[in-house]
């Protein structure tokens, strides 16, 4: 399977911007579905996914790659 030309000629910043785009939106499905399960009606129905602790981790990856590879995108 041949590479998309926007991936085949990126450079390794926007490489690392598209990983955190990947982490960003599992962070927003993390957080929504944290919310469902704060509202749910039936208490004893809880769940055993950490959707905290991986809204975290995945918004502090996020974070890290975004910050590495936003100045090198800017400059080039």
């Amino acid at each position: 399977m041949e590479e998309p030309d926007f991936l085949l000629f990126a450079s390794d910043a926007e490489l690392a911007a598209y990983w955190a785009a990947a982490f960003i939106v599992a962070a927003l499905f993390c957080l929504a579905m944290e919310r469902r399960r704060m509202k749910r009606t039936v208490l004893n129905r809880v769940g055993w996914m950490p959707w905290t602790g991986l809204f975290l981790t995945f918004a502090v990856f996020a974070g890290g790659l975004l910050a590495a590879s936003i100045p090198a995108i800017i400059q080039g």
